[in-house]
């Protein structure tokens, strides 16, 4: 695609995801969704800090759905909300993979960073639960500290091998995107 298609792209991508934050903000205003976003705000969730949960929120839901999203949000947040926050980020992703080249760095770099970002994510859900006793996720609460460590390391795994599949998925459509390595 060209550069001016490419970039109206990111554009409404970018207004998409504004319009979501401001209606959630709006819808924030009454006493039923204060609730919701209690300790912590609407910030507190994964879902509005980076869109990228598809996989990890719809094999919860399936698997229980009251671990991730209660039955009782059903009549706070209509259902075209709750896919516009889980499930149109698939098809935003894969689009994105088709129209522009990514330079990704070494795969060290890049998971550790990965890493380092998960880490903070995880310190904020740890820290919203020791100031409110409340955790973010109702999964959480079912889980042991074993489980916890269980469950955040395996979703480190998951999240890594969905970054490494991004990178093959980038190299198979535009080749080898490196800076080659300058000599000494």
């Amino acid at each position: 695609m060209t550069r001016t298609s490419t970039c109206v792209y990111h554009f409404l991508v970018l207004s998409w995801y504004i319009f979501l934050n401001y209606h959630i903000s709006q819808k924030g205003r009454n006493k039923q969704m204060s609730k919701v976003f209690l300790n912590g705000g609407q910030w507190k969730y994964l879902t509005l800090l980076n869109l990228f949960v598809f996989l990890s929120f719809w094999l919860l839901f399936l698997y229980d759905r009251e671990l991730v999203y209660p039955k009782a949000l059903d009549g706070i947040f209509p259902v075209w909300l709750n896919h516009a926050m889980h499930t149109f980020i698939l098809p935003f992703s894969l689009v994105e993979v088709i129209l522009r080249p990514h330079c990704y760095p070494l795969k060290k770099k890049g998971l550790t960073l990965l890493a380092a970002a998960s880490l903070a994510y995880i310190s904020r859900v740890l820290w919203i639960y020791s100031e409110t006793g409340t955790w973010v996720y109702p999964v959480f609460a079912q889980l042991s500290a074993v489980g916890l460590a269980a469950f955040f390391s395996l979703s480190y795994i998951f999240i890594a091998s969905i970054y490494l599949l991004g990178e093959k998925l980038n190299h198979w459509q535009w080749g080898d995107m490196r800076q080659p390595k300058k000599k000494k």
